[in-house]
């Protein structure tokens, strides 16, 4: 029996979509009754189709036209380290298809860029939209119709949620996502936090800094923080469309290749069955749910509040930030994880992973166990770690947690809520993440210094003109503006003034992303400025109250008086490193608090 506040939070969801949940349903029902697909496409159309084959594969698909043939979308490239390792899985993948009887054929590639890269630099303002365009382009792969079923190959930011949403257009096939693991343990996540304050207080160079970096680092595999990516890995488990305990096994680990062809092997199965169970069946209110209480359980990125209501707007779902309110005022912390904690993901997993977090909360009423996965009805399965065997795997469930500095039983968490706050306020409405904010820094009062950029701030910092009690409000950078932006280069530098006894707070339009750390960040404020948001009218020396137990962000003056202001324009932006592209994205982008998306889902 699941928690009341699910069951009523789900309610709404669905009374909320009713009109668009339909719709949703009855374009994917309209697919399903057109049956397999390739006996509605001409003998040109197929011949095209087949034309790079194999004689093995092009003689099955010619013989049989209902035999499954598996349509696989790939974010590969080698600069994402993360995505490295699958030039080498696509083929084994389809391998392991073909000799169990089906084929599989890569359908398309997907743009996959690098936060890690792009942080702070003009490119990131494309990060945002890359989701967007991810599940357009998933679309063409998957458009020429010849498939029974699908592999998503991605892992990172932006990647997963526009994997999703485009697949959530077939969603009359079933998917399955491959994960390809974190890279082994670098430098512990203390050190590299300390040489970025160092570096931020001027204590060492670039040249310190950047062997730091490359010793964190440092190999294929995602990057071992919590952020995004690895966010995730988290809520595909949760919501039951990724194998169970394989998010976290590095891609040298003897489990990887077991794991992708267990994979393969579910997708011939659901592909097969004579009435498949769809991705558009999988993703429901309670699956998305699942996904939000993993978010909040696991203290995980802040990014997801703007990915899963666009993920679940591709399903004909309308959530709001006022649902994860909800649920966060329920759902404990039960996992301490850099940057919420010291270990990293590695650390994670060995302590219990995601299993042993999906198996507290179901316990505990506070996931949905009856939804549809991969492995059929029902969530239980994926309370279960992997384990290699030979040239098996074994299943079994983690009842106690490795590590209580890392994971903890749903009756000792770290905290009893999830620690993700909506607020609201004057400005409109925005979210903060304070699972790793000190309970001293969780209200903040203090005048404001506005800026219009994360550089105008940091040029203040190096200037020290910001050695005082204050909150950084950093305006024009909403989806609109410069496609919203991640601001976590401001992070060593905030962290080093309230390290200093400064009462230090950020309000901003843009993002803050899974580096949300220990300094209290009001982010993603809608409206933003640059579509009339009242983040806009705020002053330099505006007295300003951030309160994140009780949900507000309030200006501290006459409230006729501030309504009255004009808003600021914002500067000019140059159309650069591939900004001119993405104008058309800019002008007709939707707010973060409905999912930041160009595409018109509800």
């Amino acid at each position: 029996m699941a928690h009341a506040t699910l069951e009523s939070v789900a309610k709404t969801i669905r009374e909320r979509s009713t009109d668009s949940r339909k719709r949703y349903e009855d374009r994917i029902q309209a697919m399903r009754d057109m049956g397999p697909p390739r006996p509605h496409l001409s003998c040109g159309n197929l011949a095209h189709a087949y034309a790079a084959c194999g004689m093995d594969e092009k003689a099955k698909l010619v013989e049989d036209e209902k035999l499954a043939n598996i349509g696989i979308v790939s974010a590969y490239n080698d600069m994402l380290s993360a995505h490295q390792p699958y030039h080498k899985i696509l083929d084994e993948v389809r391998e392991i298809i073909l000799n169990a009887g089906g084929v599989a054929q890569m359908a398309g590639g997907v743009p996959a860029m690098c936060d890690g890269v792009t942080q702070g630099q003009p490119g990131m303002e494309l990060s945002l939209f890359s989701r967007d365009v991810i599940a357009m382009a998933t679309g063409i792969a998957l458009s020429h119709n010849v498939f029974n079923g699908g592999l998503l190959f991605g892992i990172c930011d932006k990647i997963v949620p526009g994997l999703l949403m485009g697949a959530l257009s077939f969603g009359h096939m079933p998917f399955i996502f491959v994960p390809a693991g974190p890279m082994p343990t670098g430098i512990s996540n203390g050190e590299k936090a300390e040489v970025r304050a160092k570096f931020a207080k001027g204590e060492v160079g670039r040249k310190e800094l950047l062997e730091s970096e490359s010793r964190a680092y440092h190999s294929p595999g995602t990057c071992t923080f919590y952020g995004t990516a690895n966010t995730n890995q988290m809520m595909l488990e949760m919501m039951g469309l990724q194998l169970p305990g394989s998010s976290f096994f590095n891609p040298g680990d003897p489990a990887r290749p077991l794991l992708n062809k267990a994979a393969a092997e579910q997708i011939l199965t659901l592909a097969r069955a004579d009435t498949p169970i769809g991705l558009g069946d999988m993703v429901t209110e309670k699956s998305i749910i699942n996904a939000i209480v993993g978010l909040l359980a696991t203290g995980g990125s802040t990014n997801h509040t703007i990915h899963i209501l666009a993920s679940a707007a591709a399903a004909g779902y309308h959530v709001t930030w006022q649902d994860f309110a909800e649920l966060s005022a329920v759902v404990p912390l039960l996992a301490r994880v850099y940057p919420n904690g010291i270990a990293d993901v590695n650390a994670f997993h060995r302590a219990g992973g995601t299993p042993y977090i999906i198996g507290q909360l179901l316990d505990g009423g506070l996931l949905f166990g009856d939804i549809h996965t991969i492995l059929g009805q029902g969530l239980a399965p994926f309370a279960e770690m992997p384990a290699a065997e030979g040239d098996t795997l074994r299943f079994a469930r983690a009842d106690a947690s490795g590590d209580d500095s890392i994971l903890r039983p749903l009756d000792n968490p770290f905290q009893a809520t999830g620690g993700l706050q909506l607020l609201e306020g004057p400005l409109g409405c925005g979210v903060i993440k304070i699972s790793a904010v000190k309970p001293e820094h969780h209200v903040i009062e203090a005048p404001a210094i506005v800026f219009d950029s994360q550089d105008d701030m940091l040029a203040a910092y190096k200037a020290g003109e910001l050695e005082r009690d204050f909150i950084a409000v950093i305006r024009h950078q909403g989806p609109r503006a410069i496609g919203m932006p991640e601001l976590h280069k401001l992070t060593p530098s905030l962290g080093v003034l309230q390290d200093k006894g400064f009462q230090v707070a950020l309000v901003t339009d843009g993002r803050m992303s899974g580096a949300s750390g220990k300094v209290p960040a009001a982010i993603h404020i809608s409206p933003e400025a640059a579509m009339g948001g009242a983040i806009g009218k705020v002053r330099t020396g505006d007295l300003m109250r951030l309160d994140a137990p009780a949900g507000r962000l309030e200006v501290l003056m006459d409230a006729a008086e501030f309504a009255a202001r004009e808003v600021a324009p914002g500067p000019e932006t140059p159309d650069t490193i591939g900004r001119d592209l993405f104008a058309g994205f800019r002008a007709q982008v939707g707010t973060a608090d409905t999912g930041g998306s160009v595409i018109p889902y509800l």
